[in-house]
């Protein structure tokens, strides 16, 4: 008998690469190696490149030294500074900033910033992903290096612990005991516990209806005394709990829409285990959006469903879409999408940790254990945004001593959920790496969809700042999509620009319609032409629903008596409990 020999490839190296990304906090080391060499060798063999980067060395010496002798002849905070950090970039803020010899300090700081920036960008012959890889990289590290990170060149905390004599630094001792203590033993983060599920969030009245292998669907409680006769399906993200939409009662979009005479439906994934590993994004489909379509259309029969997805929600109820227009099924009345992107052509800042080195080392992590953690991307979600989510952070709870107040957008985005192996790799090379939906490849039974072919009315929200699916990305929505389009630019990152409830101080947002067929305009363009409207978009997008919807009637009944139904658990349900 022969037997069939398994390469040592298969066997050997999946779990050497795990075991690599547990020390490397899952990123790839040598994509990182790729993009050095590419930048340095072609920075060698380049001497203009090399000359003007002497040269801008020269010049920034002169402004920095010009601007210290103005300092010493004057007073510091009235002389311009050499240079300016970004419009985002607050660390430098403050006055104390603009005294000697912190004014050297910080000043040197961003010119080392700016000339590392254009040693690595604009290099003849790199590639634009190891080039936009090398700067992000470069920028990391001189921030890691940032005098607002240490006791000693900051003058804020010097002066902080001038004048508490040190007792902020006790405290700031105990933060970081604390954090670690917490960290180690899987706690959750400070003042996170205030914040309890079905308690303090998620608490909008309502009960399961469906549940099978990987959701629960939960249908909410109606107050008002007449709906609109098509009700609304809430397709959330499944790398995090459903309930970022369903936060405290007072921004919660659920409890709104319900509010606003909506019978609502949402669904909630299960938090996959290694015994889910081989879930695909079929699965996702199957048992996800259309499992949800159904039950929906026993409970309210005949009604079309207005259909909602938030970030990868939305890129999945998009692609259920174009599946359902392409078989004809006509359930849906109309689509939103709530910063989700269709098309991955350029998706941002987190393209950065996405080529095949790394869908390759996720994929090997992902099969020895079956699934990926949020906790297990952390790492690239906070370099992306590492001033807010890191040394800012470290500076004001270890340096200054004092604790952000905790709130329910906190609580929540620390309760991460875990993503199957099978469709993780699926939706990491589909989708980014080779942009399938975007360019009309994407398969859904053995066949490609597109979604020019979707026939409802498109409702579409960006946000502002948006690391995840920045707004040019999302505004891509136009050209995929050939029926009315409604999109809307609110002010925000990813998360605090959906969770935008009216009310809240700051807000703002623009708003577009682009008819049917009728030609797209550059996202600048609109951008210019589209004017900013105070508030938030919450009632802007009610009011499209109701354009879309039929006339207030009775609300429909709460599940389906006599089918088991009634045994299942009230909201928020038990899927969003498990750990």
């Amino acid at each position: 008998m022969t037997h069939l020999k398994v390469p040592a490839a298969m066997t050997l190296d999946p779990p050497v690469h795990a075991l690599q990304a547990r020390w490397t906090a899952s990123l790839s080391m040598e994509s990182l190696y790729l993009a050095f060499a590419d930048w340095l060798l072609h920075l060698m063999r380049s001497p203009g490149k090399r000359m003007d980067l002497l040269q801008l060395e020269l010049e920034q010496a002169q402004r920095l030294h010009a601007y210290l002798v103005s300092c010493a002849l004057s007073d510091p905070c009235e002389v311009s500074p050499c240079t300016l950090p970004p419009a985002t970039d607050r660390r430098f803020a403050e006055a104390e900033w603009r005294q000697w010899p912190f004014n050297w300090l910080h000043q040197s700081f961003l010119l080392q910033q700016q000339w590392w920036h254009e040693a690595v960008t604009n290099v003849r012959g790199v590639s634009h992903h190891h080039q936009d890889v090398m700067d992000f990289v470069t920028r990391q590290w001189l921030d890691m290096g940032s005098p607002g990170n240490f006791l000693a060149t900051n003058p804020v905390v010097l002066k902080r612990t001038a004048e508490e004599g040190g007792r902020n630094l006790v405290r700031g001792a105990l933060n970081w005991l604390d954090d670690a203590m917490r960290y180690i033993s899987g706690m959750p983060e400070a003042g996170g516990e205030s914040f309890v599920v079905g308690r303090d969030v998620a608490v909008t009245p309502g009960r399961v209806v469906l549940r099978n292998a990987l959701i629960e669907l939960i249908q909410y409680v109606p107050t008002t005394e007449a709906v609109r006769p098509e009700p609304v399906l809430i397709v959330p993200a499944w790398i995090m709990k459903y309930y970022i939409l369903d936060l405290s009662p007072h921004n919660s979009l659920i409890r709104y829409l319900v509010a606003q005479g909506y019978t609502v439906f949402c669904i909630s994934w299960k938090n996959p285990d290694r015994s889910d590993a081989g879930l695909s994004m079929d699965d996702y489909l199957n048992l996800g959006s259309h499992a949800a379509l159904d039950a929906i259309g026993r409970i309210v029969p005949g009604q079309r469903v207005h259909a909602a997805g938030y970030c990868l929600g939305g890129t999945l109820l998009s692609i259920a879409a174009g599946a359902m227009a392409r078989d004809g099924d006509q359930r849906l009345a109309s689509l939103t999408l709530l910063a989700a992107q269709t098309d991955f052509a350029e998706p941002g800042e987190l393209s950065l940790f996405i080529d095949e080195s790394e869908v390759a080392l996720l994929e090997d992590q992902m099969g020895q254990a079956g699934y990926l953690t949020a906790k297990q991307m952390a790492g690239a979600f906070q370099m992306l945004r590492s001033y807010d989510l890191l040394w800012s952070r470290m500076t004001n709870d270890y340096l200054l001593g004092q604790r952000r107040a905790a709130n329910d957008l906190m609580a929540w985005n620390a309760d991460s959920t875990r993503m199957p192996a099978t469709m993780h790799s699926q939706y990491l090379r589909r989708l980014y790496l080779d942009n399938d939906l975007g360019e009309g490849r994407y398969q859904v039974g053995g066949k490609p969809v597109e979604l020019k072919d979707v026939t409802v009315p498109v409702f579409c929200v960006a946000t502002e700042t948006d690391h995840v699916a920045p707004w040019h990305s999302v505004y891509k929505v136009h050209h995929l999509f050939t029926d009315e389009v409604t999109f809307v630019l609110t002010s925000g990152g990813h998360n605090a620009g959906i969770v935008s409830e009216p009310g809240h101080p700051g807000r703002r947002y623009r708003a577009c319609v682009r008819l049917r067929e009728a030609p797209t305009l550059a996202a600048e363009t609109w951008l210019s032409q589209a004017q900013p409207t105070e508030g938030s978009w919450w009632p802007a997008w009610t009011k499209w629903l109701e354009a879309h919807s039929g006339a207030p009637q009775s609300p429909p009944r709460m599940g389906l008596p006599g089918s088991g139904e009634e045994n299942l658990p009230r909201a928020p349900g038990h899927y969003v409990m498990e750990k």
